[in-house]
């Protein structure tokens, strides 16, 4: 059973950064692809990025990519989100996920492993 602990969520300005940490533990870290989502209030959990096992392979949904990075350590069985140039519409609970061999699924039934989340939110 993997169990997933976000941090780095906070309140930050229009244009500003944040970086997301997604600790992992409870099984072996490599074997998962791993995610973000995200879940504004009154809105479905959206697909924000993932990453392959290796980490050799990315994939970012259309609104954050060029300003969103996620990345892996293997070794400290952790991934992370950079969040730049964030916007008011960024604002949401931020959510990473794992599942065996699966980072490119955009529909959150194929991940087995979820996070608590963590907040963001961007002021205008």
């Amino acid at each position: 059973q993997v169990q997933l602990v976000e941090s780095g969520g906070g309140l930050v300005q229009a244009g500003g950064s944040l970086r997301l940490s997604c600790a992992a533990s409870g099984g072996i870290f490599s074997n998962y692809g791993m995610v973000w989502f995200r879940q504004a209030p009154g809105k479905e959990r959206e697909y924000v990025a993932g990453i392959s096992w290796s980490g050799g392979s990315t994939q970012y949904a259309d609104s954050v990519k060029g300003r969103f990075t996620i990345s892996r350590d293997n070794a400290k069985n952790t991934v992370y989100l950079q969040m730049n140039s964030l916007k008011p519409e960024d604002t949401a609970g931020y959510y990473c996920a794992a599942a065996r061999g699966s980072y490119y699924w955009t529909d959150r039934k194929y991940y087995n492993y979820w996070g608590q989340g963590t907040q963001v939110t961007v002021s205008s």
